[in-house]
């Protein structure tokens, strides 16, 4: 039976007007509907970004999500279907299954599951090659963001940016990274409950570079020494439950991973300078953590 319009109702419009996700109820219950539309006109650097991140989307339900270990919850994907202005994705809808509170702030037990959620999705796939996916995960890496780097206000930052990535993409234990992994693609349900959202930018990496991300949206400028000591003893505990006998050693990927987790946040902290000019002139405490690990590394001239 085709729903009703009644039945139909907005979720949010997808960023940058390429869309919309609704939801949609009928007798048997209700499903999300992720419905792409490309804009007219465009075929600039930010369109074929989106385009791309789409089509890693539509690969990801339809060719990998059958991978994903019982520990990572994700909508289960009903469809996949190309369109010539765009894509349709139907999903499971999560809000009915048990995961219905978003949360842009996360406290503590939720970052928690979130920070666990991380770890087994990145356990399950280490050392697979990204066939279909990002070469490079994440929608932030410096080869897709050549205008920001550009933008960056002069600085050690800057002068350090190629290097980062270099550090990053060279990394000797690589999985696959979500790649937008910000509170709200996080779907909460009781406590400990956790299920992920939107893969458009899924692909290659290490693992760092998801945790980086999620701690900076959490903390943002109150990020310490603390708080990413607790959350990677968290992290590499939960990856060491979940990882298969048959991969490398996990004391190895810890050592390697753990040394990359402050390339990785200072990677993301270029990215911002380059994106936002609010974020070009970092107040004193995150200036100054910038400063230090970029010391650190051995990254100031």
């Amino acid at each position: 039976m085709t729903p009703r319009r009644s039945d139909e109702h907005l979720i949010q419009s997808l960023w940058g007007g390429y869309g919309r996700l609704i939801r949609r109820h009928d007798q048997s219950g209700s499903i999300v509907v992720k419905d792409i539309r490309w804009p007219t006109g465009q075929d600039d650097p930010s369109h074929r970004r989106k385009l791309r991140s789409y089509q890693v989307e539509v690969e990801w339900y339809s060719r990998w999500i059958a991978k994903v270990p019982p520990g990572c919850r994700v909508p289960a994907c009903l469809s996949a279907e190309s369109r010539k202005d765009g894509f349709r994705l139907v999903l499971e809808d999560l809000d009915a299954v048990g995961y219905p509170r978003r949360a842009s702030r996360l406290n503590r037990q939720d970052l928690s599951a979130a920070v666990a959620w991380l770890a087994r999705f990145h356990a399950a796939f280490l050392g697979c090659a990204p066939t279909g996916l990002w070469k490079e995960g994440s929608y932030w890496h410096l080869s897709t963001r050549s205008e920001e780097l550009r933008a960056m206000p002069p600085g050690p930052l800057r002068d350090a940016a190629r290097e980062l990535d270099r550090r990053l993409a060279q990394a000797r234990f690589r999985t696959l990274v979500h790649g937008d992994a910000k509170p709200d693609n996080f779907c909460f349900g009781t406590p400990g409950k956790v299920a992920v959202v939107d893969f458009q930018y899924v692909g290659g990496g290490c693992g760092m570079r998801d945790l980086a991300y999620l701690l900076d949206c959490v903390h943002d400028s109150a990020l310490t020494d603390q708080v990413v000591e607790a959350a990677l003893s968290e992290y590499f505990a939960e990856f060491h439950m979940s990882l298969d006998a048959g991969h490398p050693s996990g004391e190895e990927v810890e050592a390697e991973w753990r040394a990359l987790f402050p390339v990785a946040w200072l990677d993301f902290q270029r990215f911002l300078q380059g994106w936002s000019p609010a974020y070009a002139r970092p107040c004193a405490a995150l200036a100054r953590r910038i400063e230090r690990e970029l010391k650190r590394l051995d990254l100031l001239p």
